[in-house]
């Protein structure tokens, strides 16, 4: 296992709410990963960002650690849920809600 495939895998199980992206929740660097941030600000919930740009051995490790080409990646509750265009989805039918309610209750 790499260095960057640890590194990611300990930031996984450490945060209940993860997203990969570029920029940071303060200063989104591309129009996904703003979209995913909006979204979980919307909902409220806290969460904690990585910024792929600041590191490329993360951005190169987090597209083989999930086997997901693009940025940003969300995990929730260790699980690699998706980017922004799944995120949208889930969150327009009610799910994204009730898997970050379980996972912080969890």
């Amino acid at each position: 296992m790499s260095t960057a495939h640890q590194k990611i895998d300990e930031l996984v199980k450490q945060n209940k709410i993860l997203v990969f992206m570029k920029g940071n929740k303060l200063m989104p660097q591309c129009g996904f990963s703003n979209n995913v941030v909006q979204i979980l600000n919307t909902l409220g919930v806290p969460y904690e960002t990585i910024d792929v740009l600041a590191d490329p051995e993360i951005r190169q490790g987090i597209k083989e650690y999930s086997n997901w080409p693009t940025i940003p990646q969300i995990y929730i509750n260790g699980e690699f849920i998706g980017g922004s265009d799944i995120a949208i989805e889930l969150y327009q039918k009610g799910e994204l809600q009730e898997m970050v309610e379980v996972a912080l209750a969890s």
